[in-house]
């Protein structure tokens, strides 16, 4: 392994990892919390926790494994199931974004009809159409044997062998990543556009407001009247921060790993290998940042998870006592005797 090959592998672990903690801490906040559990938007980041964990106990540490060996981790078979996982883990978790950015939408720009408008029953119905659509593309790619271990990305993913079906993976991988990524990237462009232009609306109507009432209190203090127009600054610029993070990520995430599949349709284009490692780390990032731009930044998930913090440590201060207190008795009870 060569310096960079070692760099790689190493980005792999720390990306597997923080991954492996920061879903799983999700995941105990929605099963501890009955609040989280009550909220529609619970059942989307539920489904795409549950997508981040599986990518990252079946394809990552096969990726690992491509990048040390050089070469196909496991058998055929064990790589045509994580090939098949990763193109519809990878799929469902674009379309889980959209479900979200959709819900957000419903929730700011229609707020006094959300509770009509997104139920249990509409969520489940959109998280079963995001799953049918998921399964068809690696159903499709496996039963045409479209699947296996791609040396570029050192991962088992959607990969053609047979020169003779080139034309037909060409027009597969473009309708695959065209109602994949740009269909979800679409999807969240429109439905977060829409929710920002809302809150810009809103927060000129507080900043009117706002200057309204400083006027007429003439007396008030110079650095209260300059908090105000700090906390107004601050108003103005979180929506924008928060729905950056949300298309930034996404984009940033996905669409180099995107574009190079793309590209490498082409056989003018030489890709070289450690970019096509890159990009695919790159992509798992993504599994990385979701956790927190989508949950455990929340107040409510900060809140829950704090708690259990807390109630962990709690409990384990009560049994160190305990262990104290019996060892404690133990000792006098020899000498009482």
């Amino acid at each position: 392994m060569n310096i960079w090959e070692v760099i790689l592998a190493f980005v792999v672990v720390v990306l597997m990892l923080v991954a492996l903690l920061a879903n799983m801490l999700v995941l105990m906040c929605f099963l501890y919390s009955a609040d989280i559990r009550k909220q529609v938007p619970g059942l989307f980041i539920l489904n795409l926790t549950f997508c981040n964990l599986l990518m990252t106990v079946s394809n990552m540490p096969l990726t690992l494994a491509g990048i040390i060996y050089k070469s196909q981790p496991g058998g055929d078979q064990i790589c045509h199931i994580v090939g098949f996982l990763e193109t519809f883990l990878t799929t469902n978790s674009m379309l889980s974004m959209a479900a979200l950015s959709i819900d957000r939408w419903i929730a700011v720009v229609f707020p006094l009809s959300y509770h009509s408008k997104m139920r249990y029953r509409d969520a489940a119905l959109i998280l079963s159409y995001t799953w049918l659509h998921s399964v068809s593309f690696p159903i499709v790619a496996a039963s045409l044997s479209w699947v296996g271990f791609h040396h570029l990305y050192a991962s088992c993913t959607l990969y053609n062998k047979r020169p003779e079906d080139r034309t037909q993976f060409v027009i597969f991988t473009g309708v695959f990543h065209t109602l994949s990524f740009l269909l979800s990237l679409i999807v969240l462009c429109f439905t977060y556009l829409k929710v920002l232009k809302v809150a810009r609306f809103h927060c000129k109507r507080i900043d009117v407001i706002t200057m309204q009432t400083l006027v007429l209190l003439v007396d008030i203090h110079p650095s209260v009247r300059e908090r105000c127009l700090e906390e107004q600054k601050r108003r103005r610029q979180r929506a924008t921060k928060k729905i950056s993070t949300f298309i930034g990520t996404f984009i940033l995430c996905f669409a180099p790993y995107v574009i190079t599949r793309l590209v490498e349709l082409s056989s003018v284009v030489h890709i070289n290998s450690h970019w096509g490692i890159i990009s695919k780390c790159l992509a798992y990032s993504k599994v990385v940042s979701d956790p927190f731009v989508y949950s455990l930044l929340r107040h409510q998930y900060k809140k829950t998870w704090k708690d259990i913090i807390n109630k962990i440590l709690k409990r384990s201060s009560i049994n160190s006592s305990a262990l104290t207190n019996e060892s404690h008795n133990r000792n006098i009870l020899p000498l009482s005797e």
